[in-house]
């Protein structure tokens, strides 16, 4: 089967966990190589064999033929790129959030639906290990039907050294991380209908908020809480694990620290680990992270193979960050909203 020849642009701190896996993946060729620093781009395209570098994205989607792009850039220029890649017939992959306001976000989905154009987002937390393993247990184990779930995602790890350019974001941990864990909601309980966020800045040096608490009914008549803070100190500090606690109507189902799934009925509890799998390539630090961008890049693939819908398309993305940005509201105004 041909090789899918495309070109990444962007080649910042998550570039080279991006590519790598593409690598894991196979089945994709890298032919170039874009970044407004001609150096970063060209230090990566020793490293991954990418035979053009360029410095303007412009030129790179007129010289190159592509197959498809993945925009690994800020979340303000993603709606530039996509675009651009549309204007060129060229289907684009962008990292999450898909854009900084839902206006945008919309613009970008109709751009390319109507030109024709595949566009598929890489959200990739639902793509992990454990998270996948919890989903099946809620439809396997017997637990029944659930109807109200905590989903927490609190530590202390120092985000901010490693990409300093968070700490300048007027919106953070909703845009960041809230749009990972609000898709893991939905990936786990279905569309929402109406949400209630809090919102606050506890570090007082960063400009954006650092705690969220949303609130949302969804699917089936389930009530999930979904927590976040970088501002909490807690006895399980595993960057970056997420809880999920979900109560069900003939028993519960929990992920909890260390990679546990433990499933609770009439008849007691039982537990099975399912650690996610390692990649030598892969930041200790963001191990779990990184290994979820393997299953999702191949789900991309597989879409742009068969024109199959990615699980994360641009369209089914949009439905998140109607989540992002309808929590913003609800923060700043008081009130519940509906969606």
């Amino acid at each position: 089967m041909r090789k899918l020849r495309f070109a990444a642009l962007g080649c910042g701190f998550w570039a080279r966990f991006q590519l790598a896996a593409w690598r894991e993946v196979g089945g994709v060729e890298l032919v170039a190589l874009y970044n407004r620093t001609r150096g970063k781009a060209e230090s990566l395209a020793a490293e991954f064999g990418a035979s053009a570098v360029y410095d303007v994205a412009e030129a790179l989607l007129a010289a190159e033929k592509l197959d498809f792009v993945d925009i690994i850039t800020d979340v303000n220029t993603h709606s530039h790129f996509v675009e651009l890649a549309a204007r060129h017939g060229v289907p684009a992959i962008c990292q999450k959030p898909m854009a900084p306001d839902l206006v945008t976000a919309e613009r970008m989905v109709k751009v390319c639906r109507d030109a024709g154009v595949p566009f598929m987002v890489h959200e990739n937390w639902r793509w992990q290990h454990p998270i996948r393993q919890l989903k099946k247990a809620l439809l396997e184990s017997g637990a029944g039907k659930p109807f109200r779930a905590h989903i927490l995602y609190a530590n202390s790890f120092p985000v901010f050294e490693n990409q300093p350019g968070l700490r300048n974001l007027e919106q953070f941990i909703l845009t960041d991380m809230g749009s990972h864990i609000l898709d893991t909601a939905r990936f786990l309980f279905g569309d929402a209908r109406r949400l209630y966020c809090q919102a606050n800045r506890v570090n007082p040096g960063i400009r954006g908020e650092d705690v969220a608490t949303v609130m949302m009914e969804m699917g089936d008549d389930v009530t999930v809480t979904c927590a976040l803070s970088y501002a909490g100190r807690v006895e399980h500090d595993r960057f970056p694990e997420t809880y999920v606690f979900v109560e069900c109507e003939d028993g519960s189902v929990e992920l909890g620290p260390d990679y546990w799934i433990k499933i609770t009925d009439r008849n007691g509890t039982r537990a099975e680990r399912h650690p996610p799998p390692h990649y030598h390539w892969a930041d200790p630090s963001y191990d779990l992270v990184h290994s979820s961008i393997v299953p999702c890049n191949a789900d991309l693939l597989h879409s742009l193979r068969t024109g199959e819908p990615a699980e994360t398309s641009g369209e089914d993305n949009l439905k998140t960050m109607r989540l992002v940005f309808g929590a913003y509201e609800s923060a700043a105004t008081g009130k519940a909203i509906a969606l």
